[in-house]
């Protein structure tokens, strides 16, 4: 067995539903796939005290998933006041308009036509709920539309689909950009460095304790599937079908579509830089 700890990022050994900060509750939806991993994580963030939750990321429309979510925090004392999406791909946000009938909640978001109510989500913007604070932080590339959230109090950041708990994302071409995912990876570093975050809650797969490294590593992974394609493409692989096949040889051919969406991304990435 494999030492958690010797993993990117230091993931936590299993993924389940139950506490993971002193703030922040996970609900495993019951969505596995190998897109998904063990299925997408909801958040249900609420401060100690408090009778006010915001729930991140309701996830796919399962009425009895978004119903445990309810439950699980009106057994801890909280009502449910407001719901974020990260993005909206349908495994995060497909169930967002019918939690907010069952919750009567707003849900706010970056893309106006994710949204519920008047306000939106964007780059400075703090979410303040019975106490709570929650700082949107714009990480584009996954999508256009992606948004992490850093938790303060707790050192800790929700990223969605941008950081994994295990794996790599993709860039979603061509609405995803992989110089967009570059910044935005940055970007979650700097919280690292500048602001002591150190815990990764994502969409998928298990918390990461070493918010530092889980970055470093997608940086670097990045760099160099960026310096496989490049090599691909100038030994005449000029097609992205051509370059999953070759780069890609060794991953799941179930994930080659997958695969090629990011490829395609990192092609442009490549000719926009004069590199190809």
């Amino acid at each position: 067995m494999t030492d958690a700890a010797a993993l990117p990022g230091q993931p936590r050994d299993a993924v389940r539903s139950g506490r993971a900060t002193e703030r922040a509750v996970n609900v495993l939806a019951p969505n596995a796939s190998p897109m998904t991993l063990d299925g997408t994580n909801t958040w249900i963030v609420a401060e100690p005290g408090s009778d006010l939750a915001v729930v991140i990321d309701p996830g796919p429309l399962n009425d009895g998933h978004l119903r445990e979510v309810v439950d699980t925090a009106e057994k801890a004392g909280k009502r449910i006041a407001l719901t974020l999406l990260t993005h909206g791909h349908a495994d995060h946000a497909e169930g967002a308009s019918r939690f907010a009938e069952i919750t009567g909640t707003r849900v706010r978001a970056l893309d106006p036509a994710l949204r519920l109510g008047d306000e939106g989500l964007g780059a400075g913007d703090v979410v303040t709920v019975g106490g709570l604070e929650l700082r949107v932080i714009p990480t584009p590339g996954h999508t256009a539309d992606s948004l992490s959230f850093h938790l303060p109090a707790d050192q800790a950041v929700l990223t969605g689909d941008t950081i994994l708990g295990r794996g790599t994302t993709l860039v979603a071409h061509p609405d995803g950009r992989l110089g967009e995912y570059l910044a935005s990876l940055r970007r979650l570093r700097s919280l690292t460095v500048d602001d002591g975050v150190h815990t990764v809650l994502p969409g998928h797969g298990p918390v990461l304790e070493d918010a530092q490294g889980a970055v470093d590593f997608y940086l670097a992974h990045r760099a160099n599937r960026l310096a496989q394609v490049e090599t691909a493409v100038e030994n005449g692989h000029r097609t992205a079908e051509a370059v999953v096949a070759h780069v890609y040889a060794d991953v799941d051919r179930s994930l080659w579509p997958a695969a090629e969406l990011s490829v395609r991304a990192q092609l442009d990435y490549l000719g926009e830089h004069g590199l190809i």
